[in-house]
């Protein structure tokens, strides 16, 4: 199992490591357990699939972010959350803090702002988010290259830390066979606000797609993934086949070294207009930012 370890932060205790994976095993199936497959042809080839990320892989920039934003022009967020949030990220991600208590608090309150919504609600609110803010963004050439699985008789399910209610939608419009993607809890067709077990990030996408492939009958060595951050190892190197996509500099060097096909469909400029924030282990980092832009608009804010 690989393991990515962040620059300045503290070594997890046994007892820390143990809950992570029990966490990530838990949103692995539950993830694996919501996705739909799409009512498409069925797949020739039953054994191979193609798993993408979504964020800066498949879409430019950030999905939750667009999420988000698109949630904070419906007057989703208030003045109290964004401060809520803020505090959180500042502490996680300025600070560097990963005790325990402030790992369960970003967690259990990533979703809060939903927490009593109806879950059709907030579907009907992700389908329009989409095509508001998302359909442009996505990369023509990743795009292609899901398209090139599809046309080969495999499945393509998306892996990626939004919500699997929107990873759906996304997986939907592009005409793939699903998504895995990051599970809330709901009792009574209503979002408690809480996560099952993790966000759909590092291990947890790994088990997720341990899981669908279980569940489908897959091959994981005949299987390929695709990503554009040292984020999602633990998925590419479970494999048979990983392709760097837009990578960032550290998974750049990792392909480089491991001879893995290396894709890039960004210009300089491009690059530059589009850097939206990509969630790792902070939990919502684009809902912040997103309900902060609303907020500054809203009330003339000076940042």
């Amino acid at each position: 199992m690989v393991r990515v370890h962040f620059r300045g932060r503290r070594a997890r205790t046994p007892v820390e490591l143990e809950d992570d994976e029990a966490r990530a095993l838990v949103a692995g199936a539950a993830s694996a357990a919501a996705a739909e497959t799409e009512a498409t042809a069925p797949a020739p080839d039953r054994t191979a699939a193609a798993f993408f990320d979504v964020d800066n892989t498949m879409m430019m920039g950030a999905s939750l972010f667009w999420f988000a934003r698109g949630l904070a022009a419906r007057k989703y967020f208030t003045s109290r959350d964004v401060a809520s949030f803020v505090w959180q990220q500042a502490k996680f991600r300025v600070a560097g803090s990963e005790s325990a208590t402030d790992m369960h608090t970003v967690r259990d309150n990533a979703l809060a702002f939903v927490a009593g919504r109806e879950v059709q609600e907030i579907v009907d609110a992700s389908e329009e988010i989409y095509d508001e803010l998302m359909a442009d963004r996505i990369w023509s050439g990743t795009r292609n290259l899901a398209q090139q699985h599809l046309d080969a008789g495999q499945r393509v399910w998306l892996v990626t830390a939004t919500p699997v209610e929107l990873a759906s939608i996304i997986a939907h419009r592009l005409g793939l066979t699903g998504a895995l993607g990051t599970v809330s809890e709901i009792v009574d067709g209503r979002y408690t606000g809480r996560l099952v077990g993790e966000m759909m990030h590092g291990e947890s996408k790994a088990q997720a797609v341990r899981a669908i492939a279980e569940r489908e009958g897959l091959d994981l060595t005949r299987c390929t993934a695709y990503s554009d951050s040292t984020n999602d190892l633990p998925m590419l190197t479970l494999v048979g086949t990983a392709v760097a996509v837009n990578p960032d500099s550290e998974l750049r060097a990792v392909a480089r070294s491991r001879g893995w096909t290396i894709k890039d469909y960004r210009t300089g400029r491009k690059a530059a207009k589009i850097g939206v924030p990509t969630v790792g282990v902070a939990a919502l980092s684009g809902g912040v930012v997103g309900g902060l832009i609303s907020l500054r608009r809203r009330n003339h804010w000076p940042f």
